[in-house]
C-alpha cells in the first residue's frame, strides 16, 4: 500500500506537460486551483468536481469523550472537519486497479 505521493509540484509539471504552459504558470494554474477549492471550503461550500468527488465541510457537535487509558471523561468541543465522498466513477475506478 505504500506508494508514490502526488504532489503539488507533479500536479504542475503534469499540466506543463499535458497543456504547454511554462513551468511557472503550470504551477500557478496549480496553486489558483487549490486556492480557489480551499478558500470555497473555508466559507462552508462544497466543491463537487465531476467523475472525481466532492470535498465538504461537516459541523461536529460538542460531546463527552473518554480516555482510553484512565476511563476519565474529556468534554471534545465542537469543530469543523473536511470530508470526501468519492463519486461512483472513482470508487469503480480505484476498485479496478484493485484487481489488476
Amino acid at each position: 500500500m505504500a506508494g508514490k505521493t502526488l504532489t503539488r509540484m507533479d500536479l504542475s509539471e503534469a499540466v506543463f506537460r499535458e497543456v504547454g504552459l511554462s513551468r511557472n504558470e503550470s504551477a500557478q494554474l496549480v496553486e489558483t486551483v487549490l486556492a480557489h477549492m480551499s478558500d470555497a471550503l473555508v466559507r462552508g461550500e462544497s466543491v463537487k468536481i465531476s467523475s472525481f468527488g466532492t470535498f465538504s465541510v461537516r459541523e461536529k457537535a460538542a460531546r463527552v469523550g473518554r480516555n482510553p487509558k484512565t476511563g476519565q471523561e474529556v468534554p471534545i468541543s465542537p469543530r469543523r472537519v473536511l470530508t470526501f465522498r468519492p463519486s461512483h466513477l472513482m470508487k469503480d475506478r480505484v476498485a479496478d486497479g484493485n484487481r489488476k
